[in-house]
């Protein structure tokens, strides 16, 4: 698509636009850094001039300048330091040369200098010296106190360089808001979407979410027409809480709200409230609730709400105080206090509802939970249609397909398949994403990129091969097992082989599906045994799924006779930190002992039916070996066709 260019032409007479105001003033931040680089070369030099002076011994003092009667008088600064000054006839000396000669030398002195213990032993010593000189060549001694510049400045600038670095750092934290970074750090970090700003993103952009996006274009129209509803005696909800799983359009949903309402939005992520310091959270939702406020009607949007809005039993177990819980009590005040809160309406998205404090979703509060869940078929082909609008397209594009073949995706899901379909033609120098580009493009994003160029042996390749074979023969003749659509034996990813099925969208699953999906995983490590006479570690992704699979049977679902109607499942979470089990060592034992009997007896069964089945799976394992890749064909060639056509709408690997 194209999009115009709009010229900037401007003419002689137009200005260009101003730059915004420093926070430090006209001059900028960067001139204080010169500044503070002229003043380090200014004291330098300073420096080097006080110390150009050198120091004597009270030998070289008596046995030279004192002998010679060089010294014209000397100066006791501080009661320190004593400073000699020459007699000017002296300095042509060559004895003396050292003292006057170089850049920072001066004929005027202080020539030397000597550091006395005390004034009373120095003024003896000089006295004892001088004995045999007439009282008219005695030295001249005056006492002065002075400040010492040089000490000072010794300590002011390592505190001046750390105060520095400070601001520097806390101008960091600024984050760009207004006024001086030094005192913003308790300033919210929200950004403003001003009304009237235009979004890129609407609620044309959504799609496969009617329900939830007719619910929020209903918070939209509140804030639009607030009449309409309050001249029945109806309030406005306070806040809306989005809850979803990853990718399934939760910020997507508050950027097409910050686009369609025409009022002020401010945007932050739930971390951004936390810093460095004590009471910045709370400090930072006072002042995004005030900012609000001044320019109410208007919304908050905080993404990953339970970053501060945990449950505070759980955050603060072995703590005295702790900044996420005083940055969510506040944020509890704020919401629903004794302030007013008139005309302001929280966005909050999370994908962990259940971390989240009671007291965050209560009615007044969060008067609406919306429940984001993954797409379905039709969704998902409403969803491809919006990510294949900028894709130069092919006419074998079919989206029906494609929304078939993406069951258990999410919106993200199918935008980064859309986007690794035109990745792999642009890499193969095509002029249109054809439909082929979307199955390989799916393939890697559900498996993982190929890697032919891995080395296996023939002996593994032939193991792999019959593993492959074994969930293929398995799953194709146990009745509640997905569709196969394809086995391949070349590494994907981690995995050396995967078995490709396309299952129903179940709402519900039975006990003989749970039964049988056991049976299909075990298929490839029954395979082995039977054709090898042995097992290999190949089968450690099937045996996890597997073991998992059954405790969700027996403990969750109450699925085993043994156990009987028993579930427990926590969906409060509360057990979650808990170090013991919520059911005795009794029934801890019954539990282990009904999942392995229910493993043991499915893998028996798979047995038994490649046995029934082995020349199949021979036939199937020699093809993989030959072609590496078998589609839906070959298999119906090998296998026969299945019992019962079944629905195309969800792609799951096995991995070997």
């Amino acid at each position: 698509m194209a999009h115009k260019s709009e010229n900037n032409h401007k003419g002689s007479g137009e200005q260009s636009p101003k730059k915004p105001n420093s926070p430090y003033g006209g001059r900028g931040i960067n001139w204080f850094y010169w500044y503070l680089i002229a003043f380090l070369v200014v004291f330098s030099i300073f420096s080097n001039v006080l110390k150009s002076t050198q120091e004597i011994s009270w030998m070289k003092l008596e046995e030279t300048l004192l002998a010679k009667n060089a010294i014209e008088k000397i100066i006791v600064v501080n009661k320190e330091i004593a400073e000699i000054y020459l007699k000017k006839d002296k300095l042509d000396n060559p004895e003396f040369k050292e003292v006057t000669d170089g850049l920072f030398r001066s004929d005027s002195g202080p020539h030397y200098y000597i550091t006395i213990g005390s004034v009373e032993t120095f003024e003896n010593k000089l006295q004892q010296a001088q004995q045999n000189i007439t009282s008219a060549e005695k030295i001249d001694i005056r006492y002065e106190s002075r400040t010492n510049w040089v000490t000072i400045l010794s300590w002011l600038v390592p505190l001046g360089i750390i105060i520095l670095f400070w601001v520097y750092i806390i101008r960091r934290m600024g984050g760009g808001t207004s006024g001086n970074p030094l005192f913003n750090f308790g300033k919210s970090t929200a950004k403003l979407t001003e009304k009237g700003a235009k979004s890129k993103v609407t609620f044309n952009d959504i799609a496969g979410l009617k329900e939830a996006k007719a619910e929020v274009m209903e918070v939209v129209d509140f804030l639009k027409n607030p009449e309409e509803y309050t001249k029945l005696g109806a309030k406005i909800p306070k806040g809306v809480m989005l809850v979803g799983p990853p990718g399934t359009g939760k910020t997507l949903m508050a950027k097409a709200v910050a686009g369609e309402a025409q009022v002020p939005f401010f945007s932050m992520s739930g971390s951004e409230f936390v810093e460095m310091f004590v009471g910045v959270g709370a400090s930072r939702v006072r002042d995004l609730f005030k900012r609000a406020k001044d320019k109410a009607p208007s919304i908050i949007f905080i993404d990953e709400i339970d970053a501060v809005g945990r449950s505070r039993g759980k955050i603060n177990a072995f703590q005295a105080n702790d900044e996420r819980e005083s940055t969510l009590n506040q944020l509890l005040t704020e919401l629903d206090g004794f302030g007013d809160n008139t005309g302001v309406i929280v966005l909050a998205a999370t994908n962990r509802p259940d971390v989240l404090d009671k007291a965050l979703l209560r009615p007044g509060r969060f008067d609406r939970h919306i429940y984001l869940e993954l797409p379905n078929q039709l969704e998902r082909g409403e969803i491809f249609k919006v990510h294949l609008r900028p894709l130069k397209l092919s006419n074998d594009v079919d989206v029906e397909q494609l929304a078939k073949l993406s069951p258990g995706f999410s919106g993200a899901d199918i935008a980064n398949i859309c986007n690794e379909a035109a990745l792999i033609a642009a890499r193969k120098k095509k002029n249109e994403v054809q439909q082929q580009d979307f199955m390989e493009a799916r393939d890697r994003v559900i498996g993982g990129l190929e890697r032919k160029s891995k080395i296996i042996s023939p002996k593994e390749k032939q193991i792999v091969a019959y593993h492959e074979a074994g969930h293929a023969v398995a799953s194709w003749y146990l009745e509640h097992v997905d569709s196969l659509v394809k086995v391949s034996i070349i590494p994907r990813g981690k995995s050396l082989g995967s078995a490709w099925y396309l299952p129903e969208e179940r709402q519900i699953v039975t006990k003989s599906q749970f039964l049988d999906q056991i049976c299909a995983s075990l298929g490839g490590r029954a395979a082995e045994e039977i054709i090898f006479g042995e097992i290999s570690s190949g089968a450690l992704d099937d045996l996890e799924k597997v073991t998992k699979q059954a405790y969700t049977m027996v403990s969750y679902y109450g699925l085993d006779e043994e156990v009987g109607p028993i579930s427990f499942y926590d969906s409060t979470g509360q057990y979650e930190n808990m170090l013991v089990k919520p059911y005795s060592e009794e029934m801890a034992k019954l539990i282990d002992s009904e999942v392995q009997g229910l493993i043991s007896n499915a893998y028996k069964r798979t047995k038994n039916l490649l046995l029934e089945h082995r020349e199949e799976l021979e036939k199937l394992a020699q093809i993989l070996l030959k072609k590496e890749v078998v589609e839906k064909e070959d298999l119906e060639k090998v296998l026969g066709k299945r019992g019962l056509a079944q629905l195309i709408n969800e792609t799951e690997p096995q991995n070997i």
